[in-house]
C-alpha cells in the first residue's frame, strides 16, 4: 500500500514494520500444517485472535462514536463513517449460505466443521458472561493455550492505554491490513490438502482476504491518517503499538508451530 497518496508518516511507519510484516506472512508454521490435525491445532490457537479482534474493533467504535443514551455527535463525521462501515462488515456478514453472521461465529462454524475442539474459546466467552466481561479474570479461570493468551493480553492491553489513535493503529497496521497477506500464505493448498472438511474456514479466509484487503485496509489506513493527523508524538505512539502487535502475532504463531511439531514427534 505504498504510494504517494498515503501520509508520509505512514510510509515512516510501514517502513519500520516491513520485516516484522515479512517475518509473519512467511512464518514457518503455514510449512508444518499439512494434515487436519494440524490445523485443529491452528484453529484453536486462532480463534482467539479473531475473538480480540472484534473488542480492538469495539473499543474503537465506542472511542469514535456515541454508542450511549442520549446521543450526541462525536469527534468527525468521516472517522465515524470509517469505524461503522467497518463494524457492518465485520459483525455481520454473511456465511456461506447467506445467513448474517459475525466472523466470529462464521470461524466458530469452520471450526465445528473441520472437528477442531471448541471447548476452551466456549469457556471463555461463557465466563465473560457469567462474571460480567472481566477478560483477567476469564483468562485466567479456563484452559487456554499459553501463547493465544499472552496475545490476548497484548490485545487489552492496547485497549487499556485509552489512546485511540495508536489502537487504530494497530488495527489497522497489526490486523487489518496484514490478514490478506498472511492469509494468502495459508489459502494456496488448503483445499486441495483437505477436502470436504474445511470448506467453511475456506470461505472464512477468501471472504477476509476479500473484505478485508479490497475494501476495509483502505477504511482503517484512513481512519488512522486522520486520528493522528501531523502529530509526531501520536505517529511515534502509533508505530510502537503497531511493532508490538506485529511481535505478539509472531509469537502466537510460535506457539503454534511448537504445538504442532511438539505432536508430530
Amino acid at each position: 500500500m505504498n504510494d504517494t497518496s498515503l501520509h508520509p508518516q505512514t510510509i515512516a511507519l510501514q517502513f519500520e514494520i516491513a520485516a516484522l510484516r515479512e517475518q509473519i506472512v512467511n512464518h514457518k508454521v503455514y510449512a508444518v500444517i499439512r494434515s487436519l490435525d494440524d490445523l485443529r491445532i491452528f484453529m484453536e490457537y486462532h480463534v482467539f485472535a479473531v475473538w480480540d479482534f472484534m473488542s480492538l474493533l469495539k473499543s474503537l467504535q465506542k472511542d469514535l462514536t456515541c454508542v450511549s443514551v442520549p446521543w450526541l455527535p462525536v469527534g468527525s463525521a468521516d472517522t465515524r463513517f470509517l469505524i461503522n462501515e467497518i463494524v457492518v462488515g465485520e459483525e455481520s456478514d454473511v456465511d456461506a449460505d447467506g445467513n448474517r453472521k459475525s466472523h466470529f461465529e462464521i470461524y466458530l462454524d469452520a471450526m465445528k466443521q473441520s472437528g477442531a475442539d471448541v471447548c476452551a474459546i466456549q469457556q471463555f466467552t461463557s465466563a465473560l458472561h457469567s462474571n460480567g466481561g472481566n477478560v483477567d479474570q476469564a483468562l485466567n479461570s479456563t484452559t487456554i493455550p499459553p501463547a493465544a493468551k499472552a496475545f490476548v493480553e497484548n490485545t487489552f492491553r492496547i485497549i487499556n492505554s485509552q489512546k485511540t489513535h495508536a489502537t487504530a493503529a494497530a488495527f489497522t497496521f497489526g490486523r487489518e491490513d496484514l490478514i490478506p497477506g498472511m492469509f494468502h500464505s495459508l489459502i494456496n493448498d488448503i483445499n486441495q490438502n483437505f477436502p470436504n472438511s474445511i470448506a467453511v474456514f475456506k470461505y472464512y479466509l477468501e471472504r477476509h482476504i476479500e473484505v478485508d484487503g479490497d475494501h476495509h485496509s483502505h477504511l482503517a489506513l484512513a481512519m488512522t491518517e486522520q486520528l493522528c493527523g501531523n502529530d509526531e508524538k501520536k505517529w511515534s505512539e502509533a508505530t510502537a503499538e503497531t511493532v508490538a502487535s506485529l511481535q505478539s502475532r509472531i509469537k502466537l504463531w510460535d506457539g503454534v508451530y511448537e504445538e504442532i511439531i511438539s505432536r508430530k514427534n
